[in-house]
């Protein structure tokens, strides 16, 4: 199947890295407006980026795709939406200022697209669109830093809202599909008191470095490859307009 017409997005020669920052930005920023919550939008640019991981971007619209992860997404993690809502977010967004779309032979032409890209993104990727996210390893390594910390020296930074940032941020590019939950979950939390220069209390004393009690398997070389990663995401950022 190619859809290429389908949502009237040409083609372009923009290297698919920085293309895929993009349409997962646009994933994101459409989930939001649909109230979806932070797991099904982390659902949803998983199953693009695996889409893409599996694929040639040229052969499919990147659009197409990413409508249709948004609403696989919904379904995999129970927050169903419909199929006309997404049709009229998405389309505002790729034609600022337009109407919502009329209910005539276009718009069940690009529901059907929708629909026939979902099952062909079910087969390709076997079926398994279950995906287990760094969300809730992040979320109980935050409440087990906060009891380690000095009170002061926590409520007076922002870690966790940062590393739920960086988190977040992660799902631009195929980090998720390359690294272990654990590891991001660790990895975020780590730049995140990197970058406001707060120390783990008695880690310098201790035998094991406090991001290996939250993930025994973790190394320091994983950590480094992660944030890597991490900056080339915010680099890309800057450099796109």
């Amino acid at each position: 199947m190619n859809a290429t017409s389908s949502t009237a997005t040409p083609p372009d020669s923009e290297k698919p890295v920085k293309k895929h920052f993009k349409v997962t930005r646009f994933i994101m920023e459409a989930g939001v407006k649909l109230g979806m919550h932070s797991i099904p939008i982390a659902t949803a640019c998983t199953i693009y980026q695996k889409f893409f991981s599996e694929t040639c971007m040229n052969d499919y619209d990147p659009y197409l795709v990413a409508m249709s992860a948004i609403y696989l997404a919904g379904k995999v993690e129970e927050q169903h939406l419909r199929t006309r809502d997404i049709i009229n977010v998405c389309h505002r967004y790729l034609n600022p200022g337009t109407e919502p779309l009329e209910v005539d032979g276009k718009f069940w032409e690009l529901r059907d697209s929708i629909v026939q890209c979902e099952l062909l993104m079910l087969r390709l990727l076997n079926f398994r669109v279950s995906f287990q996210h760094p969300h809730k390893y992040l979320l109980h390594y935050l409440m087990s830093l906060k009891n380690w910390m000095n009170r002061h020296s926590w409520d007076r930074t922002p870690i966790a809202k940062a590393s739920w940032a960086l988190l977040r941020d992660s799902y631009h590019s195929d980090i998720c599909l390359r690294y272990e939950a654990q590891h991001i979950a660790v990895a975020v939390l780590y730049f995140a008191l990197q970058c406001y220069g707060v120390d783990v209390p008695s880690n310098e004393s201790s035998e094991t470095p406090w991001w290996q009690v939250f993930s025994e398997d973790i190394t320091k070389v994983i950590i480094d490859h992660i944030l890597y990663d991490l900056i080339n995401v915010y680099t890309m950022d800057a450099e796109i307009v």
